[in-house]
């Protein structure tokens, strides 16, 4: 037997006041003589023989009462079973895994439920005066605090699921440090309650313990469970085309052991269903489902894909913001003795394409920063602040198409281009009966993928006859080649622009380029290709996100402009950074919202005084749909070699709590000496009041 508390054995002294008392009686008798003494001698000896049994009895329930107490305060125990136990000089550490695959049911409660209920027990096992803390997904302020039992089951009533799941690596690394705060002399106990869920466990060969501390895993789980959810999503075509026929793919993955056959998708836009496929899904596997759409109406619209798929529900619908026909911003740009009459019949007669033509002498440069896509047509010398402004405007994300002048000047051309690394360009000397026939292009590129459909992509197409001016040593991707290899149409990335280079003017004398039938889908897709995409939804996975408005006016010495983020009747405050146009934003944890509210999938409407500025839409982390997790004896067999590290069956089992009592803290005995003191202590009084 062992005491937690053994100083307060220095109580025991006091049982020696009953002693001293009863020795030293300081009661004074009086003599009182009667007639017939024989008699009275022997009634005296009887009554002191019987008062003298009855005040030693007395004396020895007192002192047992006295010895039971203290002994009950110094909490005496039985070691625990491995030997080891919970330290009481240590911080105990509980984690609760509040990520969203523990919203699997169990007996219809969830794991998140089951995982509360086993602390809130496991709590009251905890001795008085010990150090403990609670921590969850979220990493939140709240939780570098100390507290008693009724302080943590006080928060235990607080969680609610969250949208960050954690490496166990970064939790045990975070308890660690918590811990540390608070006690630098180790045997610190950390206590987990997860599913152990295999996509966001992370690598369990990096859990590391310090000798003195010991690391107790609670699996809350049952088999793994068959889900199917949307991988991504992707347009097939640029951009999405008012009144035209759009195409939509949607990749979904299975996670079960059995194939999901003939399963309903739908898609919906603005709430109205506008399409839908049939998806036969191979076990361990994903398919792609292609949606075709039509909508009417510009500007942002909000789109869904969505199945039923039961038992797993928060990822059957996958939330994403369409830009119906963006205006994508042209720029041409036009040489001395330039007709330029094809370009403007491409890009100024279509809505999709906000045109404008200067000469390129007469040009503010200031224009650059305002369009998506610049075209160069037959200038003959690129040079001064309009070189400069290209080159700015292409590494800051831009498009630049060159088309050269019948008679370039190579060495500005050279100097020009050679900064995207397009080099070695040259004079070809030919005159316009050499022209030849282009060569096909690759079809199946990712450039030419949705100009030809899959009613031409094996049939042979009238390619132009074409002549070039210049060569130039190809850097990038060829679009357009002659037969001899040598290129016509080329792209090159640089930084986050593209630059595209063709190798002769558009006037008829040099080929029939212009004129080809190739020549509208090439240019319309080079201006698709320009536009920066935005991004159609966001994952909860990345806390913070980067959002590109449109211009922000703001007064000089103003306050900074604060945005809300709105869902439904759902509304707060982000932690936000603006840089220009760029607005950073960083998502609350679930404990920083308030009650009743709940970070879910599904749309969000960005405010500034209280007009929507953007609609932003928020997935779930893919990882959190994989419902697969460590089984007891896989958790088992990985920590083997980790002596401090113990894997209990599952929460489930009712013998949970006292068999975890029984291994760590021992059986305590304090309990019973309560009721052997109360017992004495009855005992005296029934000798006070029965013994006469």
């Amino acid at each position: 037997m062992q005491f937690l508390y053994p100083f307060f054995l220095w109580g025991l002294l006091a049982a020696a006041i009953p002693l001293i008392i009863h020795l030293f009686n300081f009661r004074r008798t009086k003599k009182v003589y009667f007639t017939n003494v024989a008699f009275l001698r022997a009634v005296n000896t009887t009554t002191s023989s019987f008062r003298r049994l009855k005040h030693l009895l007395i004396m020895a329930a007192r002192m047992a009462f006295i010895i039971a107490l203290v002994l009950a305060f110094a909490q005496p125990f039985f070691p625990s079973k491995t030997g080891v136990g919970i330290k009481i000089g240590g911080i105990s550490s509980l984690y609760i895994d509040n990520s969203l695959s523990m919203q699997n049911e169990l007996d219809k409660k969830t794991y998140l439920d089951k995982a509360i209920n086993k602390v809130e027990e496991l709590l009251l096992s905890f001795p008085q005066g010990s150090q403990l803390q609670l921590i969850t997904n979220d990493f939140s302020a709240d939780e570098h605090a100390v507290g008693n039992t009724q302080q943590i089951k006080e928060r235990t009533t607080s969680i609610k699921f969250t949208h960050s799941p954690r490496t166990l690596e970064q939790v045990l690394n975070r308890q660690k440090n918590l811990a540390s705060k608070h006690n630098s002399q180790g045997g610190n106990q950390y206590i987990w309650f997860s599913d152990f869920q295999k996509s966001t466990a992370g690598n369990l060969s990096k859990l590391t313990l310090d000798s003195t501390d010991r690391l107790f895993l609670v699996p809350v789980q049952s088999k793994a469970i068959q889900n199917v959810f949307v991988d991504s999503v992707w347009l097939n075509t640029p951009f999405v085309r008012e009144m035209q026929v759009n195409q939509l793919s949607v990749k979904l993955f299975n996670t079960g052991e059995t194939a999901v056959e003939n399963l309903p998708v739908k898609l919906l836009i603005d709430g109205v269903q506008v399409s839908s496929t049939i998806a036969t899904i191979p076990a361990k596997s994903s398919t792609v489902g292609t949606f075709s759409f039509n909508i009417q109406g510009k500007g942002f619209k909000k789109a869904n894909i969505s199945f039923d798929d039961t038992p797993i529900t928060f990822d059957n619908d996958y939330f994403f913001v369409l830009n119906v026909a963006p205006k994508i911003k042209v720029l041409h740009l036009s040489g001395q003795n330039t007709a330029g009459k094809y370009l403007p019949a491409v890009f100024a007669n279509d809505s999709v394409f906000a045109y404008r033509n200067y000469a390129a002498s007469n040009v503010d440069v200031g224009l650059f920063k305002t369009v998506d896509f610049i075209i160069l047509e037959g200038l003959s010398i690129i040079e001064g602040s309009m070189k400069l402004a290209l080159n700015d405007f292409v590494k800051s994300g831009g498009s630049l198409m060159l088309i050269p002048n019948q008679d370039p000047d190579l060495k500005s051309y050279n100097d020009f281009l050679g900064v995207f690394n397009i080099r070695n360009i040259q004079e070809k000397k030919s005159i316009t009966s050499e022209v030849t026939p282009l060569a096909e292009p690759v079809k199946s590129s990712s450039f030419f993928v949705d100009i030809f459909d899959n009613s031409t992509q094996k049939e042979m197409i009238q390619m132009p006859n074409q002549n070039a001016i210049i060569t130039w040593q190809a850097v990038g991707e060829k679009l357009l080649n002659f037969r001899n290899n040598q290129p016509f149409l080329t792209v090159s990335t640089v930084a986050n622009g593209r630059v595209y280079l063709l190798g002769a003017p558009l006037d008829v004398q040099f080929g029939e380029f212009a004129r080809n039938a190739l020549f509208v889908p090439i240019m319309y897709k080079i201006a698709a290709q320009s536009v920066a995409q935005e991004q159609t939804a966001f994952s909860f996975e990345s806390n913070t996100i980067s959002v590109v408005l449109d211009e922000v006016k703001t007064v000089e010495n103003a306050r900074q402009p604060i945005f809300t983020l709105r869902r439904n009747k759902m509304e707060f405050i982000p932690l936000q950074h603006l840089v220009g146009n760029v607005l950073t934003i960083e998502l609350p944890k679930a404990n920083q919202l308030n009650e009743n509210q709940l970070l879910e999938s599904g749309y969000y409407e960005l405010l500034l005084d209280g007009k929507v500025q953007k609609v932003l839409a928020f997935n779930h982390d893919h990882k959190e749909s994989m419902m697969d997790f460590y089984s007891v004896s896989e958790l088992k067999n990985l920590l083997s070699a980790k002596k401090n590290i113990q894997v209990f069956d599952k929460v489930d089992d009712t013998d949970f709590v006292s068999t975890f009592k029984e291994q760590n803290f021992g059986v305590a005995l304090w309990k019973y000496f309560i009721i052997a003191a109360l017992l004495f202590l009855a005992l005296e009084i029934f000798i006070i009041k029965m013994m006469k």
